[in-house]
């Protein structure tokens, strides 16, 4: 087991990406905090992975709000007397052209996105540097990498998850606390499910329409599984990863590298 005996906590665990990170820490031997604004959702993560045969264990939090934040890292370590993984997963999206977005939904998805991965890190590192270290994952996106339209909320969030990744890997490295990022591309997840329906619908094309045209778009002609980041979290938070921080690695089917070739 790659995470036997650590001690993880991992916000929007309830669904998508964080589900299935949860769930894979959980078979690689982590104790397993889930932590999400949806605390049933987190609860029943927990419980699945305490049937399965892991231990886990549910904290309900808004993860734009300090007193949450510092609530919850409190709640792990009480528990479980460390901290040795943060993964920074709680996100939120939108899509508006930058004259339509109001400025309170831009506050709150900046606030979600990107205060929450700040909060997470200021109340984890202290208690990862004195016992020895730790391995932090933040969520950025490809959409932190390169700019999309009716998306620039969503891009500068996702774009200052990475730079503070970059920053705060160089900050905390003689601390032994590493700090990196995964940089999805498109995942089949609830969050993603509801942006094609609304997109979809603004364009007039169906859900399968629309899904067909974003796989089209990845070279390996597919969108990506939460289990596939799931994958790339898990080796990122092991020893195996040792000498590996500030890096934001994108997990995108090749969708950053660049568009498919155009067939002859």
């Amino acid at each position: 087991m790659r995470l036997r005996d650590k001690v993880a906590l991992v916000t929007g665990a309830a669904s998508g990406i964080g589900r299935a990170t949860a769930a894979l820490f959980g078979e690689e031997g982590a104790k397993v905090m889930c932590a999400d604004l949806d605390g049933e959702g987190a609860e029943r993560v927990a419980r699945q992975i305490a049937d399965s045969g892991g231990e886990a264990a549910s904290v309900q939090a808004d993860v734009s709000v300090a007193a949450d934040v510092e609530r919850m890292v409190q709640a792990t370590v009480e528990r479980w007397g460390r901290l040795d993984i943060l993964v920074n997963n709680a996100g939120i999206e939108f899509g508006l052209p930058v004259t339509q977005v109001p400025e309170e939904e831009w506050d709150h998805l900046i606030d979600v996105n990107l205060k929450g991965v700040f909060l997470g890190c200021k109340y984890a590192i202290p208690e990862m540097a004195k016992r020895g270290g730790g391995s932090i994952i933040n969520t950025a996106s490809v959409a932190g990498l390169r700019g999309y339209g009716w998306l620039s909320t969503y891009c500068a969030s996702k774009g200052g998850v990475v730079i503070v990744t970059k920053s705060l890997a160089v900050e905390w490295a003689q601390q032994s606390v590493r700090v990196n990022a995964v940089c999805p591309g498109v995942i089949r997840t609830p969050m993603t499910d509801k942006a094609i329906e609304q997109g979809g619908a603004a364009l007039g094309s169906s859900r399968e329409e629309a899904l067909a045209r974003i796989a089209a778009a990845h070279p390996m002609g597919r969108i990506g599984e939460p289990e596939e980041v799931a994958r790339a979290m898990l080796f990122l938070a092991s020893d195996e990863a040792s000498f590996i921080t500030g890096v934001a690695l994108p997990v995108d089917g090749g969708f950053d590298a660049g568009p498919p070739p155009r067939r002859p």
